[in-house]
């Protein structure tokens, strides 16, 4: 008997196989997994095998991540970093602080502010013009669905009371018309484009910083949910593929390629060249990414019935559709028909509709295809349209952090959504009752992108750290074996990585220990778990120290 290359052993091993949840040993020869089980395993064990002892930690599958935006977030680790905070006053601290250690920046650029800090969830130009009034200033807010600039960037860009909205957008404005200092969606795209470029060897350096960070969390493998040119940020395919190419990407890592929301479906042979192209090793490039709808903070998410104001009284706003929703369910159905999967960006319950509808519409024309299409956030979605999942094949990408309750959701969110709408949001639980497939992803750098932060959420619907101890509709938890399988199995199906998710003989050897069996452990305590390694096909890509 030939012996394994790795054995860890003395469990507990969690294999989200459901033949054999729990073992004690596992085996790996040649990358991918030879035995699972208990004693018998050790066997295996000889002169040439490293063996890890798990006594007290846990085994489990490597996390899969179904939505981050790796390269961006990678690159932004380097610039100006205003998250882990909500005070103003640290935001302007940070800002200046920046500014001065960087005298060489042409323009001063970063992300992380949170719309909670400000009064309606709207900075203004002037504060950004007290700490940095002698060059330009560009900052997206936390969810990137928002950007903050100071007047010289307005100046330098253009932008005045003359300027109108572009059709996917908004410029937010003093009374007299005066951009204020906050864009929203496309209208940010009118400063971006202005912005020093990122180059090839940053995009290549952000997409390593972020795969030692994922690694260290855990994660394996992911899918990156925009490769395209977006709101004057540079595409990050060729960072994926000069590290695939120099055998610098050990993750695995699906790409998502970007629909082009003011073009149709001339685009799509374009979509077809480009998959062809951005294929090598560990990456691939077989989804396409389509953007419904904006976000509910700020009243650019596609909702069923309007907006309420800040009495309560409904408004004539019920949010964009960013692609038609006729001819969407025409793109969709090309796409399916060659073999593309489709990622949704669908927070917004007509959104979420428009989306099942175009589903729907490929399943009647091109019958069942193994496309595995997703929408990702479902932050609201209509009651009616929660059996559709499951009835269609259609996959539910959870991102667990946002479950919760915290100033956003409950200052800017819940008051214009009105109660009955507002327990509509992020059902997990009734869409796994429904029978829905449940995948998990953080949309980071919008928002933390640690899987075990995120598992917490999904169990107790609470933040880690938490002052509030109210629980966000309870009935939508999820019990910890369920999440642990949308963060593994889950979103390797929806990634393409099926030799992934499960630790079972003959699957790629994509594991991760913890220090602590956080199954047996409290709830409330999941998020405190640490990750001690990981490893990628058997290869380790990270240790604590």
């Amino acid at each position: 008997m030939s012996k394994a290359d790795l054995v860890l052993t003395r469990g507990p091993v969690h294999t989200g196989d459901a033949a054999r949840t729990r073992a004690s040993s596992l085996a790996v020869t040649g990358g991918r997994i030879t035995a699972v089980g208990h004693d018998e395993v050790r066997e295996l064990i000889g002169p040439g095998t490293e063996v890890v002892d798990l006594t007290g930690k846990l085994l489990l599958p490597g996390f899969q991540d179904a939505h981050i935006h790796a390269v961006y977030g990678g690159v932004e680790l380097a610039s100006c970093d205003l998250t882990g905070t909500v005070g103003v006053a640290d935001y302007l601290a940070r800002i200046r602080g920046y500014a001065e250690a960087h005298p060489e920046q042409e323009w001063i650029t970063g992300s992380g502010w949170s719309m909670e800090s400000f009064e309606g969830g709207l900075p203004t130009r002037q504060l950004l013009d007290s700490v940095v009034p002698d060059r330009p200033v560009y900052l997206t807010n936390r969810d990137h669905h928002g950007a903050w600039a100071n007047t010289r960037a307005l100046v330098l860009a253009g932008l005045d009371r003359d300027t109108p909205d572009p059709a996917d957008g908004r410029i937010e404005r003093e009374p007299d018309g005066t951009p204020s200092g906050v864009l929203q969606e496309g209208a940010t795209a009118l400063v971006a484009r202005m912005l020093p470029p990122v180059t090839a060897a940053d995009r290549l350096e952000g997409l390593l910083r972020a795969q030692r960070l994922l690694h260290s969390l855990g994660v394996t493998g992911w899918q990156d949910a925009l490769l395209g040119v977006f709101n004057g940020q540079p595409d990050p395919s060729d960072a994926y593929l000069a590290a695939a190419r120099s055998g610098a990407l050990t993750a695995r890592v699906t790409g998502a390629l970007w629909w082009e929301r003011d073009r149709g479906a001339e685009q799509i042979p374009e979509l077809v060249e480009r998959r062809a192209a951005l294929a090598h090793g560990r990456f691939r490039a077989g989804s396409v990414k389509i953007m419904q709808d904006g976000i509910a903070e700020n009243f650019t998410a596609a909702m069923t019935s309007p907006y309420l104001d800040g009495c309560g009284c409904a408004t004539a706003n019920s949010g964009l559709s960013f692609v038609d929703p006729l001819a969407l369910r025409g793109y969709v159905t090309e796409l399916d028909a060659l073999g593309f999967q489709v990622h949704f960006h669908a927070l917004g319950d007509r959104a979420v509709r428009e989306a099942l509808d175009a589903i729907e519409a490929a399943r009647a024309t091109n019958g069942w295809r193994d496309t595995r299409h997703h929408l990702a956030h479902l932050q609201v979605v209509h009651p009616d349209d929660v059996p559709r999942f499951a009835r269609l094949g259609a996959v539910a990408n959870m991102q667990p952090l946002w479950a919760a309750h915290e100033p956003q959701m409950d200052e800017l969110t819940i008051p214009f959504l009105g109660p009955e709408r507002a327990a509509w949001q992020y059902p997990f639980g009734a869409l796994q009752r429904a029978g829905a497939t449940l995948v998990a992803g953080s949309d980071w750098p919008v928002s933390s992108p640690d899987p075990l932060a995120g598992l917490h959420v999904a169990v107790n619907r609470r933040e880690p750290v938490a002052a509030d101890d109210r629980v966000f509709l309870p009935e939508q938890r999820l019990d910890l074996a369920s999440a642990i399988a949308a963060y593994t199995a889950g979103s390797a199906f929806v990634n393409g990585h099926d030799d992934a998710g499960v630790l079972a003989p003959g699957r790629w050897a994509d594991l991760v220990v913890l220090d602590r069996d956080i199954l047996t452990g409290p709830p409330e305590e999941i998020a405190e778990a640490r990750v001690l390694r990981t490893y990628v096909g058997g290869e380790l890509v990270h240790a604590a120290d």
